[in-house]
Order: structure tokens, then sequence, then C-alpha cells
């Protein structure tokens, strides 16, 4: 199995069918199969002929009404981006972050989130992702089409796959965290929940300073989303809440 089989494209709320079919093709093209899709239009007969020999990535791409139900058995979430600024997370360009996103993909379930051809991603979507991707593009035409956003990101990974297939006998041992199933992204809510509680009754965040909780957990979510968390390491700090608490209810 390859790296590449760890990664899935997720399309959020897309409102041209054609984009929806054309992303089909760019994802077949560079020899990936996976497609989410949350809240479609109806796929039309645009939608097929723009999948043009892509219709079985069209026909099993799953749909969910949200993103987080989409990206719940995904370890590492990766949102796309054409803004910056500080609601925008840590921002990657896509020429930095290939390397880094076939790294996590030897080890972890990976989805690259794609955001609305007019509004792009929600901030509360952009939260629930680890980093952002950037595409560099002109000033002068910074946005992208949807299916060509895809397109090239799909082309940047595959070009690295193809860089690390041919240079496969030159390769480091891999990480001992290969050994490990790493934590989707589903488990990691109720983890933040206790963080937050076992800093309150730290002392770290003051209790009813709502911003400052906010800020850090969003911080921490990113700092975790950057590099994913293995299965024993979720238990790990499970434990350590559950001492906190222990301490804290004494």
């Amino acid at each position: 199995m390859s790296w590449s089989d760890n990664i899935t494209f997720v399309l959020v709320e897309p409102r041209e069918p054609g984009n929806i079919g054309a992303s089909a093709r760019a994802i077949k093209n560079m020899g990936f199969s996976k497609m989410k899709i949350v809240n479609p239009p109806d796929l039309n007969d645009e939608a097929r002929w723009l999948a043009h020999n892509a219709l079985d990535v069209l026909k099993s791409a799953a749909i969910f009404t949200d993103l987080k139900s989409s990206i719940s058995d995904s370890s590492i979430v990766i949102g796309a981006t054409r803004r910056t600024g500080k609601k925008r997370g840590h921002i990657i360009s896509l020429d930095d972050a290939g390397q880094q996103i076939a790294d996590l993909a030897e080890r972890s379930a990976i989805s690259i989130v794609f955001g609305r051809e007019d509004k792009g991603l929600y901030n509360d979507e952009v939260d629930e992702c680890g980093f952002m991707i950037n595409i560099p593009a002109s000033i002068k035409q910074p946005s992208l089409n949807l299916s060509h956003a895809v397109l090239v990101t799909a082309y940047e990974l595959s070009r690295i796959r193809r860089m690390r297939n041919r240079a496969k006998h030159s390769r480091s041992a891999v990480s001992d965290q290969h050994i490990f199933g790493m934590a989707p992204h589903a488990e990691l809510s109720f983890l933040y929940e206790r963080i937050s509680t076992a800093l309150k009754l730290l002392g770290y965040i003051p209790r009813g300073d709502r911003d400052l909780e906010k800020k850090i957990m969003n911080n921490l979510k990113h700092f975790i989303g950057r590099s994913g968390i293995a299965e024993w390491e979720l238990n790990m700090l499970h434990g350590i809440c559950t001492q906190i608490e222990k301490k804290g209810g004494s």
C-alpha cells in the first residue's frame, strides 16, 4: 500500500457540478482515488462528462452533511486556502508542504480539505485543520478554480511520489512512530475537552476567560494537527488528565 492511498481529497459545499467532475478527473490523473464531498449539488451530465474516465472516483465519493463527519477517520486534516491572516491558522506554501504531507501519509490517514468556490473555508472549518496550505499564484489573480487547486495539489504530491520511488534505495529508516496506529480526528474532541478542564484545574486558564481558553485550545489543536498523535500518546494524555482531575477534586 502506497502512502498516497492514505490521502483523501475533501470538497466542502462545491456549487458547480462540473468542478466536482473535473476534480475527480484531476485526482485520478495524478494517481489518487479517494474523494469525499460535503453537501454537493446534484451531479448532472456535466459532472460526469468532466470526470472523463474517472467516473469510478466520482461514483465512489462518499457524501457527508458536515465537515466534521467527513474527516472523523483522518489523523491529519489539512486545509487549502488563498487567504492569509491569523484566523487562517498556520499556513505553509504547497512548495514546502508537499514533503511534509508525504511524510505524514506514511503513517497517517490524511484529509486535504478544499472550500467553496466563492467563500473558501469558514473560520470554524479552518479550526478543524492542523495547518493550511497555500498555492503560490500571481497577485493579479491569486484565486484558483476549485478543480485547478485540486489538480495542482495532487500534482505536487504525485511529483514527490515519483521522486521518492526513484530514490527508494536511499531512504532512511522509518521512524518508530510507524509502528503505532495514529488516533483518528474523531477521538480528539473529547481529549481537547479534558485538556481544557485540566488546565482550568491547574489555574493555567482563569475561569471565565473564554477568549484565552479558545486561543490556547486552538493553538493546541494546530500543534497536534500538524503531526498527528499516536494511539498510545492519546491514552497517555487521557491518563495525565485523569490524574489532574483526581488531584483537583481532592
